[in-house]
């Protein structure tokens, strides 16, 4: 083997064991033919860790996550954590990591791949080749402004209170990582906020034309408010390249983007921080979808956003850029040969959709010249 990653495995609650088995299969077949040793790492995370631990995550468990060379998270959460309190909820795990890591990007592309193009609720036309990457600022803003809480009333009620707020340097780091990623792409920046109604929007706007005058003034930047920007992502999606905003509207519009790809189920993301060379690390990849209870253990959930987060992993984490693009080559191609779990109007089981993918993936390995 020429080189070897370490990667701390966190599947999660509900169906996130169940579609991380799948995307490790995925990993296994890479590592057989790429000249690479994946080093997986198992450990508890969220709910499952919470009921094991008492905590939604160890201290051990962070201190490994600052060990490897990548995160893989599957979701967490559920019902039965609801009334632990905002200190105890499993998605303190994810949030910790994000913080303590160092982690202020998180990546969520919205691609229409061609087989699916039947199950967005969009016309074809709207949708098709649609490619659109959100930038979701994710260390700041109103999930982590203080101050924050729930107060009592004089008059018996309660009222509960955040606090959205952006520095310079917040600003500053994720529109870098915008503007490098639009160099890469269609050269465009679309920055979303409400500079009309809100300081910190205001604040959040200034900036990020100050670093665009400053240091990237040949990418093309237009600024939107986040009310209009969810309209025209229904409207004419394909008008957008890279998208980056801040910790909630991110949190609402990449949820918004990824139904006009037709499911939740098809999201991967990469949450980042400042770059190592050309790679990042640590980072965390896991699937924007929720952990799903109501369908855990029936096996019909879908793997592929979190296969897809492999595949960033692989390109983001460990400069495997081949191997990246033959895993989602994998995914299309086995969606094209019918292979769909109910989300998507199929009825293959979540393994048999693993099945597909990896044999998929076998299938492109094995013709010339697949493997640098």
């Amino acid at each position: 083997m020429s080189e070897s990653f370490q990667i701390l495995v966190l599947p999660g609650d509900g169906i996130g064991p169940e579609v991380m088995a799948q995307a490790v299969r995925v990993l296994t077949s890479i590592e057989a033919v790429a000249g690479m040793k994946f080093n997986l790492d198992y450990a508890l995370a969220g709910g499952a860790a919470i009921d094991a631990h008492g905590t939604p995550l160890l201290d051990g468990t962070m201190d490994r996550a600052r060990r490897s060379h990548a995160v893989l998270f599957g979701s967490v959460g559920g019902p039965k954590w609801e009334g632990l309190g905002f200190d105890l909820r499993p998605e303190i795990a994810i949030l910790r990591l994000r913080k303590e890591l160092n982690l202020f990007a998180n990546l969520r592309p919205a691609t229409s791949y061609k087989p699916l193009i039947d199950a967005s609720t969009l016309k074809p036309e709207v949708i098709e080749s649609l490619d659109i990457m959100i930038v979701r600022e994710c260390a700041g803003g109103l999930y982590f402004g203080e101050p924050r809480g729930i107060e009592q009333l004089p008059n018996g009620g309660k009222r509960g209170f955040n606090t959205e707020t952006y520095s310079t340097e917040e600003i500053e780091r994720v529109g870098r990582v915008a503007f490098h990623l639009a160099r890469d792409r269609r050269n465009q920046v679309c920055s979303v906020e409400k500079a009309n109604v809100t300081e910190s929007g205001l604040v959040w706007r200034e900036v990020m034309t100050a670093l665009h005058q400053r240091e990237f003034a040949d990418v093309t930047l237009r600024h939107m408010y986040a009310d209009n920007c969810a309209m025209q992502l229904v409207r004419a999606p394909k008008q957008f390249d890279v998208v980056v905003t801040g910790n909630m509207f991110g949190d609402i519009l990449s949820d918004l983007a990824s139904m006009l790809t037709g499911s939740l189920g098809m999201l991967p993301s990469a949450t980042i921080g400042t770059a190592t060379g050309e790679r990042f690390k640590p980072a965390v990849y896991e699937p924007i979808h929720g952990s799903a209870p109501d369908i855990a253990g029936k096996g019909i959930a879908n793997p592929m956003a979190q296969i897809l987060s492999v595949a960033m992993m692989l390109r983001l984490s460990f400069g495997m850029t081949k191997e990246a693009a033959l895993v989602e080559q994998a995914c299309v191609d086995a969606l094209a040969a019918g292979a769909r779990t109910p989300d998507l109007g199929g009825n293959h089981s979540t393994a048999q959709v693993g099945d597909a993918v990896v044999a998929q993936l076998e299938r492109l390995i094995s013709a010339p010249n697949s493997i640098a």
